[in-house]
């Protein structure tokens, strides 16, 4: 192999290397449960499916801000994530991209998702994603992460509001089912960080971030988590009883009976497995109950439910 041909070969591969880490910086796993949530709110806000454009506009709005808020996320935690084994490899602790262009990416990313939402769907949809990404950053990851055991708990309002966030764009407006569509994953946020963190204890007690289980211990932690899993099984059957037809209520009391057991069983086992399970299961919850709402949407608008 030529040297040039090695160089040509080697600038590639940086190139390759360089946008894999910025596109880590997103988060996409985490991002891609947040459209699914603001895409069952656009549908149940429309009874039916919104017009394409609309569609993409809130996606790409969302995984814009969401994306650049974990960027900035990145950038403020790059200490906490250097001690600990599961984030010690991210781009910025391991040294592949600088914190002040993770800083100004993320910055950036808002800026342009904000313009976005408020060209294409409506400046309600644009400010309340704005304000998702400033609780994100500024109230979670700035103050509370590292400073109270509640931090999951306030922080966990940025990650609630996409399905609120998708239903403004469609209405132009909140409403109790928006406030219903929040209040479901603000709930959820809790039980499914906290059975993470359950296997994650020695990394956040390396690091010093005041997790529930770190300072209160895992009796507690697990005795939160099936309280939670209760009053998130409340809030999903107020919902349905916005206008929800039989295939959301009967799903999302199997679905919550489901998480109620799972955390039933995290307590009762000496070990972190069905903490694990209870992890893997509140992803697939949250995916299927907004699934759920899509749809009965769907089926009610098909057959004539407006």
């Amino acid at each position: 192999m030529s040297a040039v041909t090695a160089a040509k070969l080697g600038t590639g591969l940086g190139l390759r290397q360089l946008l894999r880490d910025y596109l880590a910086l997103t988060k996409p796993r985490v991002i891609s449960l947040l459209l699914i949530t603001a895409l069952a709110g656009m549908v149940v806000a429309e009874k039916g499916w919104p017009g394409i454009s609309l569609v993409l506009a809130v996606l790409v709005g969302g995984a814009l801000a969401a994306g650049g808020a974990n960027a900035i996320n990145m950038w403020f935690d790059r200490d906490i994530d250097a001690q600990m084994y599961r984030t010690r490899l991210r781009p910025i602790p391991a040294g592949r991209v600088r914190p002040g262009s993770a800083l100004a990416f993320g910055i950036a990313l808002n800026g342009i998702a904000f313009i976005l939402l408020a060209s294409r769907a409506n400046l309600l949809a644009a400010t309340l994603t704005l304000a998702a990404s400033a609780v994100y950053v500024l109230l979670y990851t700035m103050l509370l992460k590292r400073s109270t055991t509640q931090n999951i708990v306030i922080g966990g309002a940025a990650g609630a509001l996409p399905p609120a966030i998708g239903y403004a764009a469609v209405t132009g407006a909140v409403d109790l089912t928006a406030f219903y569509l929040f209040a479901i994953v603000f709930f959820w946020t809790p039980p499914h960080f906290w059975a993470l963190a359950l296997r994650l204890n020695n990394d956040y007690g390396r690091a010093q971030v005041p997790m529930l289980q770190v300072v209160r211990g895992r009796q507690e932690t697990e005795r939160q988590i099936f309280l939670y899993s209760l009053v998130l099984l409340a809030i999903t059957m107020l919902l349905g009883l916005r206008g929800f037809g039989t295939f959301y209520m009967v799903s999302a009391l199997l679905l919550g009976a489901g998480f109620v057991a799972m955390a039933v069983l995290t307590m009762r086992d000496p070990g972190t497995r069905w903490a694990r399970r209870t992890y893997k299961y509140s992803l697939l919850y949250l995916a299927l109950v907004f699934a759920a709402m899509v749809g009965d949407a769907l089926l009610r608008g098909a057959a004539g439910f407006r």
